[in-house]
């Protein structure tokens, strides 16, 4: 059965290029070669809920039609930016019929992510009864963005960008295939070809959509030369979803790479994200949360290089602006390393939260009022800059009930390497100390 038969001719290339069946269909050998489950799966007849994670134009929503026409299966679709429990519910009304006829239906949802949890939740009674069979096509992590219940009842395929054979393949197709431009025997050498997938950066509806902009701007019989490509495509950006998993797998391998101290590595993905039109104030923010969690105090001179490098961006933009975020990239991958404060500080956050509302001790609350010192507030205080060497020896700051910890424990690199030698000298003041408030254990 050929789906694109009746195709008209006024849809998009992509449209009507869409593959009609497993042998144009481009990419995703990984679950679709032979041997594979999801082929497997396939060739027996055994379909299963399942979703489709992977960027766009990958061909998710082909890949769900394929199946449906390969099973004979009845394929409704939704889309949860358009879609409500109501067009659910019509969904599901359209599944019973068809069950009733001996046929199943496979329910594509496209964007699934955009569902609330209630809207994810009404699929799940249909999908445990075998009214339907759910297929959600998502570009977003489904671990973050499905319900547990509903990722426990479908197998989630990764469906991975289009490499460049498979990119080869969709433009020789279009350039060949009826369907497609073929009978305007357009022609392309092949650094007009990479330039294109180059643009396309693994999207084949956006390569496509491309190819047929520039075909538009040809005679027949001609060839699409680079120079009008250049012209049409001007600056051309990576795909970057601004809010999406892309996003964060970038802005991840940038701060992994300044923790690595990789400083080459770091500027790569600096590059990437500007390249990929990221704000760079947004990396500016991120790049001084780095200095905190990473530097800390082995270098305190990196966040007063970071907000620095912030203030260019602000004020001067850009280029100027990224410069100074690229040098503070570059000082962070360089500087010696510590998390000794945030891991101090998620301790603290930590005792906090379990230990809730603590008393502050008397001696350490302030006495303004004369019934204030009545009550005992300030008593015993001892002020550190009236003790030897400015050090109060033996004083003790935590509530009573709860015991002193050390939750800042400095590494031995860069100024920490001091500052673990100082807090060791006051412990040992501490332990020596004749007026100890809370006596050693």
């Amino acid at each position: 059965m050929d789906l694109f038969a009746q195709t008209p001719p006024a849809q998009p290339l992509a449209a009507r290029l869409r593959a009609a069946n497993l042998h144009e269909y481009v990419g995703q050998q990984h679950i679709l070669a032979a041997g594979k489950p999801l082929r497997e799966a396939l060739e027996q007849g055994a379909l299963h809920s399942m979703i489709f994670w992977g960027p766009p134009g990958v061909g998710k929503t082909t890949l769900a039609k394929l199946l449906a026409d390969i099973t004979d299966a009845h394929f409704e679709t939704i889309s949860a930016v358009l879609s409500g429990v109501k067009e659910i519910r019509q969904a599901v009304d359209i599944a019973r019929q068809q069950a009733g006829r001996g046929r199943r239906t496979i329910l594509f949802v496209d964007e699934v992510h955009r569902f609330n949890k209630s809207q994810q939740d009404a699929f799940l009674p249909y999908v445990e009864d075998g009214t339907l069979i759910f297929i959600g096509a998502t570009t977003e992590n489904p671990s973050f963005e499905l319900n547990n219940a509903l990722l426990s009842r479908a197998r989630v395929y990764v469906l991975k960008s289009l490499d460049q054979e498979a990119m080869l393949q969709l433009i020789e197709r279009a350039l060949t295939e009826d369907k497609g431009l073929g009978a305007r025997q357009l022609s392309m050498d092949f650094a007009a070809k990479e330039l294109l997938m180059n643009a396309a950066d693994g999207d084949g509806r956006r390569l496509l959509n491309l190819l047929e902009n520039a075909a538009d701007l040809v005679e027949d019989g001609s060839a699409i030369e680079i120079e009008l490509l250049k012209s049409l495509l001007g600056d051309s950006v990576r795909r970057f979803d601004k809010g999406g998993e892309a996003f964060y797998d970038q802005i991840s391998a940038l701060h992994k790479s300044v923790r690595g101290s990789n400083p080459d590595a770091a500027l790569y993905w600096f590059a990437r994200m500007l390249d990929g039109g990221c704000d760079p104030l947004y990396i500016a923010r991120r790049v001084v949360r780095m200095a905190s969690e990473d530097i800390g105090n082995a270098d305190p001179r990196a966040l007063g290089i970071c907000l620095d490098a912030w203030h260019v961006q602000e004020r001067l933009g850009s280029p100027e602006g990224e410069l100074a975020i690229a040098q503070a990239v570059v000082y962070l991958a360089c500087a010696a390393k510590s998390n000794a404060v945030y891991m101090g500080y998620k301790a603290a956050r930590r005792d906090a939260a379990e230990f809730g509302s603590l008393e502050v001790p008397l001696h350490l609350r302030n006495a303004p009022t004369k019934l204030m010192k009545q009550l005992g507030y300030g008593e015993e205080y001892r002020y550190a800059h009236d003790e030897p060497n400015a050090y109060a020896a033996g004083e003790d700051y935590f509530p009573e009930e709860l015991s002193p910890r050390q939750y800042y424990q400095p590494v031995e690199r860069g100024l920490e390497i001091k500052i673990a030698q100082k807090l060791e000298h006051l412990r040992h003041l501490d332990t020596n100390s004749a007026r100890q408030r809370r006596k050693q254990p």
